[in-house]
């Protein structure tokens, strides 16, 4: 179990990347659609792969959460442990608020491509999203017991 454990931990850690710097490439995309003056299309790919990156995220969050992470616990009294709370209820928290502001931002945008809203409700949504995942990331520096990858 901790090698499996070990290896959707890593792989959870590592695709942290790629969903960051999608969702950084698709704001900026975003924005500079938007203000170039092209119409939103029905299917944008840059947004779908975020959002599909995200999704794999809450897959791999998912598995580690219900199943294998030593950090959460259901526990009485395990609140009481800084990095047992932050792994148990803030992490979670935080990130599912990210993935339904990437959600209802990507959907919303699918509903406007007609009236070419699509780009700014991209951008601020999916910014908006970022700004939370990247606010409850277990960076190294918070002293969560966590490295960079």
């Amino acid at each position: 179990m901790d090698i499996l454990y070990t290896v959707v931990q890593h792989a959870h850690s590592g695709l942290r990347w790629v969903v960051v710097v999608l969702l950084i490439v698709t704001v900026v995309n975003a924005f500079g659609k938007r203000s170039g003056g092209t119409v939103y299309p029905v299917k944008n790919k840059l947004a779908l792969f975020g959002l599909i990156s995200v999704y794999v995220q809450l897959i791999l969050g998912l598995v580690l959460y219900f199943l294998l992470s030593p950090l959460v616990s259901f526990e009485e009294g395990a609140t009481s442990n800084a990095v047992t709370r932050f792994y148990t209820v803030e992490y979670s928290v935080g990130m599912f608020l990210g993935i339904i502001l990437v959600t209802a931002g990507y959907s919303k945008a699918k509903r406007q491509a007609g009236i070419n809203k699509g780009w700014k409700t991209v951008g601020v949504f999916y910014l908006l999203g970022l700004l939370v995942i990247l606010a409850f990331i277990p960076w190294p520096f918070r002293d969560l017991g966590v490295g960079w990858f």
